[in-house]
């Protein structure tokens, strides 16, 4: 949270609360509407872009996307951790 002048935190905006929700909300949302079938997956982009993926191609489209997501969802979830452990020791010394 930023801080003004006088040590005081700015409350969070409209647009940043919105960024941040969107931030857990993107990647999770991605999870869980990507289908488990490769062969779903390629009928799927190829109903709503047009071009065909083969399914092998669209296996690692799959592991890719999921491992994207996880690693978007972990990197989310460890900036307040990190900020909450900063906080701490800060606070010792």
């Amino acid at each position: 949270m930023e801080r003004t002048g006088e040590d005081h935190p700015r409350p969070p905006t409209l647009v940043r609360r919105c960024a941040e929700f969107a931030r857990w909300a993107i990647p999770g949302a991605i999870l869980v509407l990507l289908p488990k079938c490769p062969a779903c997956l390629a009928a799927y982009i190829a109903i709503g872009t047009g071009v065909g993926l083969s399914i092998p191609a669209a296996t690692y489209l799959r592991t890719l996307l999921v491992i994207l997501c996880v690693a978007s969802l972990v990197y989310v979830a460890a900036r307040p951790v990190g900020r909450l452990i900063a906080l701490i020791f800060t606070a010792k010394q």
